[in-house]
């Protein structure tokens, strides 16, 4: 269907530093994925991988969290850093769509956290 997510591919200078970090962020697990340097992810809930030697690409993806500080905090903790939207998650904004954290995993990848509105 259109708009659903099918694929997610992270990648990184070091795919078992990124394999570590994310597994240890949200709970994932791993295998060898096909060719190379590259494991499929599993617990994500659509396919999706992570592959070495790609210094600071990724997809830009934001990930549900119902606890952004927790997350926030948990990001900071694994070495990697976060930073405000531009312009800042206002009252009115956070209550239609919820808040928004860009993050940068320990190695500069760039993806989001996203707090869904509470109603």
């Amino acid at each position: 269907m259109t708009g659903e997510v099918s694929f997610i591919e992270f990648g990184g200078a070091d795919a078992m530093t990124a394999r570590s970090f994310y597994g240890k962020l949200f709970g994932w697990s791993f295998e060898t994925g096909p060719g190379g340097d590259g494991y499929a992810i599993e617990g994500v809930g659509v396919p999706a991988g992570v592959h070495g030697g790609d210094e600071g690409a990724s997809p830009y993806v934001f990930f549900r969290v119902e606890d952004l500080d927790a997350a926030v905090a948990e990001v900071v903790r694994l070495g990697g850093t976060v930073e405000d939207l531009p312009g800042g998650d206002d009252e009115a904004t956070a209550a239609i769509f919820g808040e928004f954290r860009l993050c940068r995993d320990d190695q500069g990848s760039p993806f989001g956290l996203h707090r869904p509105p509470r109603h």
